[in-house]
C-alpha cells in the first residue's frame, strides 16, 4: 500500500486524483489552507488524512514537517492560484499570492517531505501548466510562478537522483476545472467545459508517472486539449 502526500484536492484535478488513489486502496494525507477547509476535505474522504495549512503562508506549510508519515511514495502538488493581468497594472498581492502558493510552497513542502521521500525512494510530481513552457500577454505573474516551478523540479530532479527519488513535471494545457472557469471570467469569454481537458485524463497521465517502475522516470510530460 502507497502513501501519498496531496495538495488542491479540494477541486479539479487534485480531487479526482485523491478519489483514484483512496479507490484503489492507498493511503492519503492531505492539505487543507483552514480547519473549515479540513472539515470539508473530512466529511469528501473520510478515509484520507487532513492536515492544516495554508499554502499562501510558508511558516506554516513548514510547521506540517513533523505531522508527516515516516515513509512517503509521492508528493503531488496539484494546488495553485491565478490572477491575470497586464504588468502594468497587475498589483503586487496577485504577484505575492501566485508565487507564495505556486512555487513557495512546493519548495518548502518538499524540502520537509524529503527525508520520508527518501525514505520510500519516491516520487514528486509537480502539476504544473502550459503557462509553464510559454508565457502570454495578461499571465506575467502565473507564469513566472509555474517557470519558477519548472526550475524547482529541474534542480531537484538531479540533486536527489541520487537518493532514488524521482521527480516528474506534469504540463496539462486547459483543463475543465473551476479554475479554467475563473480564467475564462478574467478573460471575458464565454466558458465550456468540454472545449477542454478532462481533469481524469491528466489524472490517467498522473497514476501513469506514479505507478512507473523502479527502471525508469518521466521527467517532463505535456498534456494538450485536442
Amino acid at each position: 500500500m502507497a502513501t501519498h502526500l496531496l495538495t488542491g484536492a479540494g477541486s479539479g484535478i487534485g480531487a479526482v486524483l485523491a478519489e483514484r488513489l483512496l479507490e484503489r486502496g492507498d493511503e492519503l494525507v492531505l492539505l487543507a489552507r483552514s480547519t473549515e477547509r479540513a472539515h470539508d476535505l473530512r466529511a469528501d474522504l473520510p478515509a484520507a488524512a487532513v492536515l492544516v495549512a495554508d499554502l499562501a503562508d510558508a511558516t506554516a506549510v513548514e510547521a506540517v514537517a513533523d505531522q508527516l508519515p515516516a515513509s512517503l511514495d509521492s508528493v503531488v502538488h496539484a494546488a495553485g492560484v491565478v490572477d491575470l493581468g497586464p504588468v502594468a497594472s497587475l498589483p503586487t498581492d496577485a504577484w505575492q499570492s501566485q508565487l507564495a502558493v505556486n512555487l513557495l510552497a512546493p519548495a518548502v513542502l518538499t524540502r520537509v517531505a524529503l527525508p520520508a521521500l527518501r525514505a520510500a525512494r519516491g516520487t514528486v510530481v509537480f502539476v504544473n501548466s502550459g503557462a509553464g513552457l510559454v508565457a502570454h500577454p495578461q499571465w506575467s505573474a502565473y507564469a513566472a510562478s509555474k517557470f519558477g516551478l519548472r526550475a524547482l523540479a529541474d534542480s531537484l530532479r538531479a540533486e536527489e537522483q541520487e537518493h532514488g527519488v524521482r521527480v516528474t513535471t506534469v504540463f496539462p494545457g486547459r483543463t475543465a476545472t473551476a479554475m479554467q472557469e475563473k480564467v475564462h471570467a478574467q478573460e471575458g469569454k464565454a466558458y465550456d467545459p468540454s472545449d477542454w481537458i478532462d481533469p481524469g485524463t491528466v489524472v490517467d497521465a498522473i497514476l501513469h508517472v506514479l505507478d512507473l517502475p523502479a527502471d525508469a522516470t518521466i521527467s517532463d510530460l505535456t498534456i494538450r486539449p485536442r
